[in-house]
């Protein structure tokens, strides 16, 4: 296969596949986190990676360089590693390909995961995803998503997933879902929202609401618990650090009020309008000097 490098071919059947790619589709990180997290716990083995030469503008994505235990200078490139954990007698087994987007050539790209799907037999492709939003830190994280069919949508709806109405700028994330389609895979996307106003990066507390909802979704045993805890902790450092904040604190109130009337009207988020007016009156006080905005 152009373009793949392989490292071992097991002869095992795969029937799920789960993706998740770095960069604009992943918010906090929360979805490569994600993956990596179900690789270091199965754990899964790297059975093959794509060459990023023919992908990546290394002006934009640039390689970074390392200095190994041996005292080597080393370049890393931008990886795009599939692994696999094989079915035993509790689970089916899995396919997992967490990446980068890629600069260029979305479309052979997408073709090259689709056919490592193919390879091993998966029936179904649940890509993970994360998107800056304007959502309380202070409640439960929003999950959204998407499927290909009826069948599939009603599963995504029972399990809580709202449907995305997104449009606008798109990630390889669409043109790998298209990729699906021609090749036939079944595929449900499961996107993790992340507030906005929080800058600091990874988002665990994001990562584990994917993963819940996922584990509902398909078919794996992961302890949940470590990041858990993790999200805990990460709460708490979000608090210490707009405590002081009195703009954003009350933004956060604001944010908090119309999460929990959603829920309770068991209806969805405001319109994204009225989000987008209630982002740009927080941007607009964060740049005022400090004495307009009350602050001390």
């Amino acid at each position: 296969m152009d373009g793949l490098i392989t490292h071992e071919t097991p002869d095992v059947k795969l029937p799920t596949m789960i993706v998740a790619f770095a960069g604009w589709p992943d918010a906090a990180e929360a979805a490569t986190r994600a993956i990596r997290y179900m690789v270091r716990k199965l754990p899964a083995k790297k059975i093959a990676e794509i060459d990023p030469e023919e992908f990546f503008d290394f002006t934009v994505v640039r390689p970074q360089t390392r200095v190994n235990r041996r005292g080597e200078r080393i370049i890393r490139w931008p990886r795009n590693d599939f692994y696999y954990y094989p079915p035993d007698e509790t689970q089916s087994g899995i396919l997992l390909y967490v990446g980068t987007e890629p600069n260029l050539k979305w479309r052979a790209f997408s073709n090259i995961v689709c056919e490592m799907a193919l390879k091993y037999e998966v029936k179904l492709v649940v890509s993970l995803g994360a998107l800056l939003d304007a959502v309380p830190h202070t409640r439960e994280p929003r999950i959204t998503g998407r499927a290909s069919s009826k069948d599939l949508t009603e599963k995504v709806k029972w399990l809580g997933i709202q449907n995305s109405g997104y449009q606008g700028p798109t990630g390889i994330h669409t043109a790998f879902l298209d990729a699906c389609d021609k090749h036939g895979l079944a595929h449900a996307s499961i996107w993790g929202h992340c507030p906005h106003y929080v800058n600091t990066s990874p988002n665990p507390r994001v990562s584990h609401a994917l993963l819940t909802k996922l584990r509902s979704f398909v078919d794996f045993n992961v302890d949940l618990q470590e990041l858990k805890l993790s999200g805990e902790a990460f709460d708490e450092e979000v608090a210490k650090a707009i405590a002081k904040q009195d703009d954003v604190t009350s933004y956060v109130t604001r944010l908090e009020q119309r999460y929990d009337k959603a829920h309770q009207l068991e209806d969805d988020m405001p319109s994204p309008d009225d989000m987008v007016r209630e982002l740009e009156e927080f941007l607009k006080s964060q740049r005022r000097p400090p004495s307009a905005q009350g602050g001390g």
